[in-house]
């Protein structure tokens, strides 16, 4: 899949399925399976194999390269996968050249290891990211990785395979002001979760990542369904209802955006485990207040 082929895919719901592990933390491949097996059969845009929601930096190589090898194998062209890459630059490089012979569709590039680097440091590492294949490249701007509307510009400038934007930093102000000067020749996706989809919305971006996917593909899909008919009170309602008080919980721990949808995975019957460290797994008494979340989800699982 060419660069343009894959931006022409990306319309709808992105899914970053988690990484299951058994209780001893070791990798559970057929959980993985079974998970990417239900996934398959909603319409989703794209998913997104070993992202942040996936753990990738808890991974080690070969366990990776299992993950992207696998969820190439189950999603079997249902939906383009793109493989999430980071570390350093050569390890990013090595990871992108890994998945694009898994036979992936694009390539996600997370922040490097290293923060605040300057505007120099950051380029050679995307361009490397970029050269390392032939396919698309998505770059996550998340935590440190926020740039300036000039240096969207210079990265779009200056990697021929770029072709798509994933806002992780949720600030509608600066992501109106990158758009309005990289116009499209980038896909703009909303990238900062669920419960950011009005605001990204309301700026015309029509493609969002969603953790809910994970869980219940069908309200991920009413979520975009709704932003992307302009109906605010239905929309809002769903928020209220489903996503923001999910949101408010994993708010309370950095790390409770990957282990609450572990949680809720294993209560509808999924394969999500535990966390690794130094990721924090939700509190048993937080687990009864996702049970109750998902009560009001029924009509959605």
């Amino acid at each position: 899949m060419t660069p343009t082929e894959l931006r022409s895919k990306l319309q709808g719901v992105i899914a970053f399925p988690i990484t299951p592990f058994h209780e001893d933390l070791s990798l559970n491949l057929e959980g993985l399976r079974h998970n990417l097996t239900k996934l398959r059969e909603h319409p989703l845009c794209a998913v997104v194999a070993a992202g942040g929601t996936g753990e990738v930096y808890s991974l080690t190589p070969a366990e990776y390269e299992a993950v992207i090898r696998l969820t190439v194998e189950v999603v079997d062209g249902a939906a383009p996968i793109i493989a999430g890459v980071g570390f350093n630059q050569p390890m990013a490089v090595e990871m992108a050249k890994q998945a694009a012979a898994a036979g992936v569709d694009g390539i996600l590039a997370l922040p490097p290891y290293y923060p605040n680097a300057d505007d120099e440091g950051m380029l050679s590492y995307y361009r490397a990211i970029g050269e390392a294949t032939e396919l698309g490249l998505l770059i996550y701007s998340r935590d440190w990785a926020n740039f300036s509307p000039a240096m969207v510009d210079k990265l779009a400038s200056n990697i021929p395979t770029l072709c798509a934007w994933k806002d992780g930093q949720a600030d509608i102000r600066r992501y109106q002001m990158i758009i309005n000067r990289v116009g499209d020749r980038l896909h703009w996706i909303g990238g900062a979760g669920d419960d950011s989809l009005p605001g990204y919305y309301s700026i015309g971006i029509r493609t969002y990542t969603s953790s809910i996917a994970t869980v219940a593909p069908k309200l991920s899909l009413k979520l975009h369904e709704v932003g992307a008919s302009e109906n605010c009170a239905e929309l809002m309602k769903l928020m209220y209802e489903y996503v923001t008080p999910l949101y408010a919980l994993r708010a309370r721990r950095k790390g409770y955006e990957v282990s609450a949808m572990k949680a809720m995975m294993d209560m509808v019957g999924l394969a999500g485990g535990p966390v690794r460290p130094p990721l924090p797994n939700v509190k048993p008494e937080e687990k009864e207040e996702l049970r109750i979340m998902l009560e009001k989800w029924n009509p959605f699982l």
